[in-house]
């Protein structure tokens, strides 16, 4: 059988001497005295542990330690071997981050160029019995980049960095929500692997279902050590088959018939099973030489482009179930990517169901994403777009750049194809987009720039190896060449004139098919800020808020959103509680309107649910895992009953949308109230939505015309269910409203995971989007609800959990406690 022995323990790390070591933030030993390394991991997190550096997440630290990227790094570590030798033995290097030469006991094994594939090594020769010395030496990322563009040409990108001259994660060279922290590392396992006659080199299951039945074709590949027959079995839902591979061979395929097998849906439209297939490789004489295990899910998937009258669609249809989206982009979860454990992940991805997220799309900047974060979106029913890492960049097709593209492509869609979760394949992030609009053409000439990739080589290997799975070009893209790659009606597109030039009210300005990335700015939570910064005082210019906004010109267009929508801030709390509500605004009004679309745009991925350091963005969870503002207004956005006004041509709409299972059946009742509560005009309206629909019904004249557009709302109750919307005929900045005025309660219990606290608000005049930022008191509470919106008379009850007791007086007063109209004048 193969063995495998891992290789984690007693590592050292060493900086090779060079001109950009810092004299003043390391010791002068440093490039002789090796430190303690960690494997899996990388150079800064060993530096960190060491205490050799400062936590580049804080302040403005990630400028002093720019060296890191520019120097070579030497891991090194001893392990005994017992002199026993197999007919093979491989050194197996899952994840080199990036440009690395390994040798073993001086001799010179392999070397590496790609932080996207896995090597393997014939390590045979170069054992020997007793203590081995393993190194493998980091050349700097930016040396490797920075010399390829030099041989090949410089190409466009989004940002002054050679990210895309390097098979890295890109975001590593910052980005504009993004630090510049340019890592070296083991950063997956390594082991020593042994065995004999023959290994399982490729397994590759194509999972189908036709008419209830399922089938699943394994397609194994085998690598030889021995000119032998061997057997190769296969096993799922009590149905096994087995192969003969004959002397000399290497690859065989066998086919699973199932009958009648429970179909694994997309969460929100059915469950999730999912059956173990166990494949075994045998010698001639029936021994188990190499095993192989995972769970498999049955379900059928194909992307819907057909025409009609609006344009061309984009819908993706699970099990013959077109699904409306409700998706949000993930970039990676830290810089340090081995700091994302697999219950960090399930705690995002919690974070993510309970918002009501049915998609994840994994963007081109980053990484093919980790078998935890696909076997955890496998059980819990997250469909997953799996953008191939190229982004916002022209890329290079000449050699060995092409070569590594073609090798990383092909490993990374065997490893993930067998995954239900994974629906989509994405050629790009935004570089077809980039070579049509954005000067690229020009500065580019004749040299090449990734079309190769996207049009043929990409979709050529899915073909090949996933065919079961579909395949798009690019986000954005619009299926055809003679139309521009971000045409609204037809396949997949960006919008970033909102946010970047325009109000977000003109999200309504858009009929798309599919809307794959949209976003709005705000902070951070509080107590991240505070974690991050030593700024005193905070101010939206002070020197780490500075730092920590990445996007040109990005304060200035907060200030425009602000101005164009809220009262103007006059501190600090008040400049952070209202660009976070004016984020959860925008996305709110733009999620509304496109799910109001139905079935014209049948999807939406909001810019981005994650952070990976404290930093100003477009997320709806920061960098320290806490939820902003925008977290519950999506999840109000996303829920699968949704009761929104929407402007029409002559008048407003209400658009009931129903993604559930059930018919919603229900009065909705639509008052025009005044400010201070009393009815001027009231209307019902019978709902009867069918799963997996909408119903826009015109609201009458009467009701919303008004003569008192500043001092008057709409409010819509859908009794007995509960859903409730708001619709103000003015800007909150021009309304004339009443200052707070309400009472609170206060109660807190001690449990086993520390403090339940319950704070019950009674309005006595209108409170506009209530938040408890309890978290200004303590950096562990976590609010159950917030921008709730409460009229005269009517109360809401704030849970919060925490470790420890929180303060009542300060639990119900600024700035912990917030609304719009709380202002001294409001």
């Amino acid at each position: 059988m193969t063995a495998r022995r891992l290789l984690h323990e007693n590592w050292s790390l060493r900086a090779v001497p060079g001109p950009q070591l810092p004299g003043p933030q390391l010791p002068g030993s440093l490039p002789e005295q090796p430190v303690p390394a960690t494997v899996p991991g990388c150079v800064h997190t060993d530096l960190l542990a060491a205490r050799l550096i400062p936590d580049p997440y804080l302040d403005d630290n990630e400028l002093a330690l720019a060296w890191i990227g520019r120097t070579d790094w030497v891991y090194e570590t001893t392990f005994d071997w017992d002199g026993t030798l197999a007919e093979r033995v491989d050194l197996s290097c899952a994840g080199l981050d990036t440009v690395a030469t390994v040798t073993l006991n001086g001799v010179e094994v392999g070397r590496t160029a790609n932080m996207h594939r896995s090597y393997r090594f014939d390590v045979r020769s170069a054992l020997r019995p007793g203590e081995n010395t393993l190194r493998v030496r980091f050349d700097s990322a930016y040396g490797y980049a920075e010399g390829l563009r030099d041989v090949i040409g410089d190409r466009p990108n989004a940002y002054p960095e050679p990210f895309a001259f390097i098979r890295k994660m890109a975001c590593n060279f910052g980005w504009d929500w993004g630090p510049t922290l340019v890592t070296a590392g083991i950063w997956q396992p390594i082991a020593l692997e042994t065995w004999a006659v023959a290994r399982l080199a490729e397994v590759r299951p194509q999972v189908t279902v036709v008419d209830g039945t399922g089938r699943v074709g394994v397609r194994v590949r085998v690598e030889r050590a021995a000119d032998a027959p061997l057997t190769v079995d296969a096993t799922v839902a009590g149905v096994r088959a087995e192969v003969v591979i004959p002397a000399g061979e290497t690859v065989a395929t066998l086919e699973l018939i199932v009958p009648d097998p429970e179909l694994w849906w997309p969460r929100g439209y059915g469950d999730q099973p999912r059956y173990p297939l166990d494949v075994t490789l045998r010698d001639a004489d029936g021994q188990p030489l190499d095993t192989w295990q995972r769970r498999i899910g049955f379900r059928g998937v194909l992307l819907d482009t057909g025409e009609d009258e609006h344009g061309s669609a984009f819908t993706i249809v699970v099990n013959n179930m077109p699904i409306v989206v409700r998706g949000v982009n993930w970039i990676p979860d830290d810089v340090f990517v081995t700091r994302v454990t697999r219950d960090r992940l399930a705690t995002r991805f919690t974070q993510a169901a309970e918002a009501n997220v049915n998609l994840l799309r994994v963007w081109g900047g980053g990484l093919y994403e980790t078998e935890d974060f696909y076997d955890l979106a496998d059980e819990m029913g997250f469909l997953v777009q799996q953008d191939f890492p190229f982004a916002c960049a022209a890329y290079p097709e000449e050699e060995p750049f092409a070569s590594e593209v073609e090798a990383e492509a092909r490993e990374q869609v065997v490893r993930l194809a067998s995954h239900p979760s994974l629906v989509l394949w994405t050629g790009n992030n935004e570089n077809i987009w980039g070579w049509h609009d954005w000067g690229w053409q020009e500065a580019l000439g004749d040299r090449t720039w990734g079309a190769g990739y996207y049009f043929e080589l990409l979709p050529a290997i899915v073909a090949e190896l996933d065919p079961g799975t579909p395949y798009w070009p690019g986000s954005p893209w619009s299926g055809r060449h003679d139309l521009h790659p971000n045409d609204p009606t037809h396949g997949s597109m960006h919008i970033w004139d909102v946010w970047n030039q325009v109000d977000y009210t003109h999200y309504r300005d858009y009929r798309p098919r599919f809307v794959a990335e949209f976003g709005f700015q705000a902070p951070p939570t509080y107590s991240t800020l505070r974690r991050a910064l030593s700024d005193e005082p905070l101010a939206p210019d002070s020197p780490g808020m500075a730092h920590h906004q990445k996007a040109g010109g990005g304060d200035e267009k907060l200030r425009r959103g602000l101005d164009a929508h809220l009262p103007a801030p006059v501190d600090f709390d008040d400049w952070h509680y209202l660009t976070q509500l004016n984020q959860a605004r925008a996305i709110a009004l733009g999620v509304e309107h496109f799910r109001s679309l139905r079935p014209i745009c049948m999807g939406t991925i909001v810019w981005q649910l994650n952070d990976c350091w404290p930093v100003t963005s477009w997320a709806a969870v920061d960098g320290d895992g806490r939820r902003k503002p925008l977290w519950y207004a999506l999840r109000r956005a996303y829920a699968d009953r949704l009761l929104t006004v929407q402007p029409a041509d002559d008048g407003l709409n209400v658009v009931a949308v129903n993604d559930g299972p059930a018919a919603w059946r229900s009065s909705v009742t639509v008052t025009r109230l005044t400010l201070g509560g009393e009815p001027a005009a009231k209307t019902t309206i019978d709902l009867d939505v069918a799963p997996h629909s909408a119903e826009t019904v015109p609201l009458p004249a009467d009701v919303v015309l008004t003569d008192q557009p500043l001092h008057e709302l709409l409010l819509l109750e859908a009794l007995g269910t509960g859903e409730r919307a708001f619709w103000f005929f003015a800007e909150d900045r021009d309304i004339p409203y009443p200052t707070a005025g309400f009472d609170t309660v206060v109660e807190s219990e001690q449990v086993a995971s520390g403090h339940v606290t319950r704070v019950r608000v009674t309005a006595r005049t209108i409170l506009r989007d209530l938040v408890l930022a309890a978290d200004r008191l303590d950096p562990t509470a976590e609010v159950d609800e917030a921008l709730v919106t409460l009229l005269p008379g009517e109360s809401a009850t704030f849970t919060v959990h925490s470790a420890g007791a929180l303060d009542a007086s300060a639990l119900v007063s600024r700035p912990v406690l917030r609304c719009v109209n709380d202002r001294t004048g409001a």
